[in-house]
């Protein structure tokens, strides 16, 4: 809410008049009974939950007598984003997209990776390399530019990542290496958590969590083929990912194996961080309708296109040559 307000101001300040971005605070209910039952209502960019986007889009559908026109309907919703980590993979260069991007801003992006699955020759030397980074992080308020881990959004976000950590902890099928702590005496506090599981469907490895916790599956190295098709079919999702090798075939099977898997696809890198303007950015399937924010791709969808003829020579007969008897 405050980071918007600045961004208003500063809109103003620019120049930009009033009422051409407007800043409303409002429950999603309250303004989807306004706006979606108005007769010039004309399109929504919506970015928030799946489970929201669907019921606007069903709620759009039974209202679709009523508008003037088709509006357009553009969601950017959650994600369930993986990091694959090849055999042939950079322990380095893994280790870093791990970290950065399972854990800055708290794993509190849609892009964020939540999921990794990881070749078991090149673990051992991962394993060790991420918990000694980890040991490093710190964590506190977010006016200290020193600390990599700050609070968590709210007590929801809180309660909900808590629960799903309680439930890792208290199954035998999966370990948790790092992390596993949590306090909400002073800010909604989770500590970085990574959980090790040897079932690519368990829970945390399909649902979106939206905070500070990893689930790693370590793969036999011979079983890559395999573990392309597990990553496809193991959510509903298809927003980010991104695959670590340093073997240039491994990298175009995995990117030509997972096309349908995320909408932004990262080789040797993070699954996060596009830039708007920059890198397009979306994802498919249950993921929004992948028409790329921060692009020209998605500023077309906002405009209704009008063609335009004029004739110089005007036809003034309206019978054709074939017409005329021989």
């Amino acid at each position: 809410i405050y980071s918007a307000n600045v961004i208003m101001e500063i809109l103003r300040e620019a120049g930009l008049p009033d009422g051409v971005i407007n800043l409303v605070y409002v429950s999603g209910a309250e303004a989807a009974a306004e706006v979606l039952d108005h007769p010039d209502f004309a399109g929504i960019h919506f970015t928030g939950s799946t489970g929201v986007f669907q019921d606007i889009w069903k709620n759009i559908g039974n209202n679709i007598n009523k508008y003037k026109t088709y509006p357009r309907i553009v969601g950017e919703t959650g994600g369930k984003d993986f990091i694959l980590v090849h055999s042939s993979a950079d322990v380095k260069v893994a280790n870093a997209a791990i970290l950065r991007g399972a854990f800055e801003f708290q794993g509190q992006k849609c892009s964020a990776a939540s999921r990794a699955y990881i070749a078991k020759s090149v673990w051992p030397e991962l394993k060790e390399m991420m918990l000694k980074e980890m040991a490093t992080f710190k964590m506190g308020p977010t006016d200290d530019f020193s600390n990599f881990i700050n609070a968590v959004i709210d007590e929801r976000s809180f309660d909900k990542l808590a629960k799903y950590i309680n439930a890792a902890k208290n199954d035998k099928n999966v370990d948790i290496i790092a992390g596993g702590n949590y306090d909400k005496s002073v800010g909604y506090f989770i500590e970085p958590t990574v959980i090790v599981t040897k079932d690519p469907m368990y829970v945390t490895m399909c649902e979106e969590l939206f905070g500070p916790v990893l689930t790693i599956y370590v793969y036999e190295d011979e079983d890559f083929d395999h573990i392309l098709e597990v990553i496809d079919k193991t959510s509903i999702y298809a927003l980010t990912g991104a695959v670590i090798a340093q073997d240039r075939e491994i990298l175009a099977k995995a990117t030509y194996a997972l096309r349908n898997s995320a909408g932004n696809f990262y080789l040797n890198d993070k699954c996060t961080g596009a830039v708007v303007g920059q890198q397009p950015f979306g994802g498919a399937r249950g993921s929004g309708t992948n028409d790329k924010s921060g692009s020209l791709i998605n500023l077309l969808r906002w405009v209704s296109f009008r063609t335009i003829k004029e004739m110089f020579d005007p036809v003034k007969d309206y019978r054709y040559p074939f017409l005329e008897e021989e």
